[in-house]
């Protein structure tokens, strides 16, 4: 095969590859109804005049499966940690008992599992997006490469089979992630 060609398919798969990672990433932030550290991932908080990750300013674990604890390694951070947890809007009600921060994470309902259903298959469909936008500018650098057409038809063949397989693989972790979330 044309070392050009290569290059393109390899481009492409790191590009599919790429989609399945933002994928997974957006899926570890979608709960299923378990205490995690992770979910407080995006909190910041403001730490000596910046914006500072929770997890640089605190201890932050789950000491059961329906509670997180959050302990900072300044007493005089409770407050702003709590503000800065409440303003995440995250859903969760951070209470102070003066040495950290408990915060009992509710069970779902069954409506809430089937919007956060909703909102995985809106992120399985973006990595979609993302994976069919590697195989275009894939197909149009090959169709814009100096070669045989003969070349050019194999090597889109190639990137669609590429494609399908990448698809297959975000329809399979959807399929995972949504029993995870309706399992009571």
């Amino acid at each position: 095969m044309n070392e050009e060609i290569s290059f393109i398919i390899d481009t492409a798969k790191e590009g599919m590859d790429a989609a399945i990672k933002h994928l997974e990433k957006a899926f570890v932030k979608i709960r299923a109804g378990k205490a995690s550290p992770i979910m407080l991932s995006s909190v910041m908080v403001e730490y000596y005049g910046s914006q500072t990750p929770l997890g640089q300013v605190a201890n932050v674990n789950t000491p059961d499966a329906r509670t997180i604890s959050v302990q900072p390694w300044e007493k005089n951070m409770l407050h702003e940690i709590e503000k800065a947890i409440m303003n995440a809007n995250l859903g969760f009600n951070p209470m102070n008992n003066g040495d950290n921060i408990i915060i009992n994470v509710p069970p779902l309902t069954e409506e809430r599992r089937k919007d956060l259903v909703k909102q995985a298959k809106a992120e399985a469909e973006d990595a979609k997006i993302g994976i069919r936008n590697a195989r275009q500018e894939a197909n149009k650098e090959i169709r814009n490469a100096d070669i045989s057409e003969d070349l050019q038809k194999n090597a889109e063949a190639d990137i669609q089979e590429l494609t399908n397989t990448y698809i297959k693989k975000i329809d399979t972790v959807l399929g995972v992630k949504e029993v995870e979330i309706m399992k009571v």
